[in-house]
């Protein structure tokens, strides 16, 4: 099996790298293809001749996008519809990673994939969320793949920024409480994609998040505990936090195509962040 990864530098492009290392991979960077160009993007794919497209590349900064809006649509939005448009083209299966922000959290349950989506509150989002539409409405042959709160190595992440601020010697964090999420390695999504690629009968949206949720202030106690690291973290508010971009309050995701498929089940959110700051310890 031939696949081609866009955005393959980033957090989880590398993860993915890695986990699909046995199989015969293409990874394109930022501007190679350039996925806001359809004709370099036709010219790369139509050459390489993937049997699959597992589209990474996005614009994920969810302030930057508040901020450059043209930017965040141009890749988010127009760069998956052109991931569509292209794998149908060199009739391969497209793989697409969205996000937990396509839902406004305005909703106290986790959201299940035959939830509707509106994009949220945010310009990452919504950006993310016409995205998918497009992939909807141009490859039928495809799975769009929403994960949350993503971390590991190779990209910015909440758990490395929280030990980065303690190393730095922060006495005192604040990190909000009313943001509920499923903290997710990004290893534990680059196997489900590799289970998901054995499997050409899955089609359509499936949530891919660990088991288990978590606020953004939980999250860092759990980060701290387990790295055995004394460090004072303050719960506050999300007004008492303010950012350029709005988060939703609840964007927990719930796995029901993961379980209609029969796919394995994701592992619980602690064990995997155990797992990662051991890791992490052992490079030290």
């Amino acid at each position: 099996m031939k696949i081609l990864i866009t955005g393959a530098k980033g957090l989880l492009g590398q993860a993915l790298a890695q986990t699909l290392k046995n199989e015969r991979l293409v990874l394109a960077g930022r501007d190679e293809p350039d996925v806001t160009n359809l004709e370099d993007f036709k010219k790369f794919a139509s050459e390489v001749k993937p049997d699959v497209i597992i589209h990474c590349a996005a614009m994920t900064d969810v302030d930057a996008c508040e901020t450059d809006k043209r930017q965040a649509y141009l890749v988010n939005a127009v760069g998956c519809g052109y991931a569509a448009a292209v794998s149908h083209l060199v009739k391969a299966r497209l793989i697409s990673v969205s996000t937990d922000y396509v839902f406004d959290g305005k909703q106290s349950e986790p959201y299940g994939e035959e939830d509707a989506a509106n994009g949220g509150d945010s310009v990452y989002g919504r950006s993310k969320f016409i995205g998918e539409e497009f992939i909807r409405a141009l490859n039928p042959n495809h799975v769009i793949i929403r994960t949350a709160w993503l971390y590991g190595r190779g990209g910015k992440n909440f758990v490395d920024s929280m030990l980065s601020l303690s190393r730095k010697g922060v006495p005192e964090l604040k990190v909000v409480s009313d943001q509920r999420g499923n903290p997710t390695s990004a290893v534990s999504v680059a196997e489900k994609i590799r289970e998901i690629l054995q499997r050409p009968d899955i089609n359509g949206t499936i949530h891919v998040t660990s088991e288990g949720s978590a606020t953004r202030y939980e999250f860092a106690e759990e980060i701290f505990r387990l790295a055995n690291i004394s460090q004072k973290v303050v719960p506050c508010s999300s007004e008492q936090f303010p950012r350029p971009a709005p988060r939703p309050n609840n964007s927990c995701l719930s796995k029901n195509a993961l379980r209609r498929y029969g796919l394995s089940p994701m592992p619980d959110w602690r064990s995997e962040l155990k797992e990662y700051l051991t890791s992490l310890k052992k490079e030290d």
